[in-house]
């Protein structure tokens, strides 16, 4: 891991199975540079990074000869650390963050309280397997370990849909739109928002 300042951070995680890199800036604009070896998974963060207004940076080598599952893991988990240390002490933080968001017959909705209590909360089924060679069951993998590592109370809610992409899509849109609101500094909170004096 590297240094933390200006709410960024970045990480280098090498296991046998994959080799990351991860560079991620809460106050950014969006823009991003996505070389993860599964092309679904950088479709996915780049609207994640888009909508959240994060620069995102990944370059990740992993066995995806085996399938996708250790890449798209390992991702959640370098991201999880990243967001948690780029937002250091949290003071001033709003901390919850809530967005709903259509995607044609879709709509989804993520909720996240950055709480330092892991948890996800995952109420979604897809009715396909797989998009193209993505393996479906992955979001939630994903999901797990980014908020384990970040600490964050996520909950995912996909009320309705039917097209896999479109339901896939959606969630990951509003991860970024929640993470975007939970993250931004509210000039009215002195110190951090919890009675507890810590988060």
């Amino acid at each position: 891991m590297t240094e933390n300042n200006n709410r960024q951070h970045q990480i280098t995680r090498k296991t046998n199975e994959t080799d990351i890199q991860l560079a991620f800036q809460i106050d950014g604009a969006g823009k991003n540079e996505l070389d993860t070896g599964v092309p679904f998974m950088n479709h996915m963060l780049d609207l994640f990074a888009k909508h959240g207004h994060f620069d995102l940076t990944v370059k990740a080598v992993g066995d995806i000869d085996i399938d996708d599952h250790h890449t798209t893991e390992d991702i959640g988990i370098c991201l999880g650390l990243a967001l948690k240390e780029a937002l250091g002490d949290k003071k001033g933080i709003r901390r919850y963050g809530n967005s709903f968001v259509p995607m044609d017959e879709t709509l989804a909705q993520v909720v996240v309280d950055l709480s330092n209590r892991p948890h996800l909360e995952f109420r979604a089924e897809f009715p396909q397997g797989k998009v193209g060679t993505f393996d479906t069951e992955l979001v939630h993998e994903f999901l797990w370990k980014l908020a384990l590592e970040a600490r964050m109370n996520l909950h995912v809610i996909l009320h309705y849909g039917s097209n896999t992409h479109h339901m896939i899509e959606a969630i990951f849109k509003a991860l970024g739109r929640a993470l975007d609101e939970a993250t931004s500094i509210d000039p009215r909170v002195k110190g951090v928002p919890s009675t507890k004096g810590m988060l």
